[in-house]
C-alpha cells in the first residue's frame, strides 16, 4: 500500500514525553511527492542513462566501475571495495569486471598481500574507453539530473543524496557541509 498524505487530526494524539514514531506519522503532502517522485526515479533514470551509454560501447554501471577505477591509486581496487563504491553486490561487480576483462579493459589479479582477495586493475585500454564515452556520460548527467537543480540547492541534495547512498565519507551530522570539514 502506498504511503499517503494524511489530515493530522486523523493522527493518533502522542503526548510530549511519548513522541510518535517516524514509522507512524503520516507524510505530508510535500514528503509524499518526493517519496512517491524518488520511487519512480529509482525505477526509470537508470533505464534512461542506459539509454543515453549505448552509442559508447559500455553501460552506465561499467562506466562508473571504469571510473571508480580511473581514480583509485595505481588505478587498482578490491573487488569488494569496488562493489561498495559502485553500490552493486559482490556478485554483480564480479560478473561487470569479467565482462570488462573480456574487452581488455580491466584486469582481475589475485591481491598481492592477501591471495584470498582479488584486485581490478584498470588497463590503459579502459581508461581510453572510460575517456571516450565520457563526453556522453556528462551530458546524460547534466540533461537528465543536474540541469533540473536549481545551483544553491545542489550542495545540499548532494550532501544528503551521499548520506542517502551510505557513502562513508559523507557520514556527517545534519546541518554541517562538507566544506566545513
Amino acid at each position: 500500500m502506498e504511503p499517503t498524505a494524511a489530515d493530522t487530526s486523523a493522527t493518533t494524539p502522542t503526548s510530549p514525553t511519548t513522541p510518535a514514531t517516524p514509522t507512524s506519522d503520516p507524510l505530508t503532502a510535500d514528503e509524499l511527492l518526493l517519496w512517491q517522485s524518488l520511487g519512480r526515479l529509482v525505477h526509470s533514470l537508470p533505464r534512461t542513462l542506459e539509454q543515453d551509454m549505448a552509442r559508447t560501447g559500455v553501460t552506465m554501471t561499467e562506466f562508473a566501475v571504469l571510473l571508480l577505477l580511473s581514480e583509485a591509486p595505481d588505478r587498482r581496487m578490491r573487488m569488494s571495495a569496488l562493489a561498495t563504491a559502485s553500490g552493486v553486490t559482490p556478485p554483480r561487480v564480479t560478473r561487470i569486471i569479467d565482462g570488462l576483462s573480456r574487452h581488455d579493459l580491466v584486469r582481475k589479479e589475485r591481491h598481492s598481500l592477501d591471495a584470498r582477495g582479488s584486485e581490478a586493475v584498470l588497463t590503459d585500454a579502459g581508461l581510453r574507453a572510460m575517456h571516450a564515452a565520457q563526453p556522453a556520460h556528462l551530458a546524460s548527467a547534466r540533461r537528465r539530473v543536474l540541469d533540473h537543480i536549481p545551483a544553491d540547492l545542489l550542495p545540499y541534495i548532494a550532501e544528503t543524496l551521499a548520506r542517502l547512498a551510505g557513502d562513508p565519507h559523507r557520514q556527517q551530522p545534519s546541518g554541517t557541509s562538507a566544506d566545513s570539514r
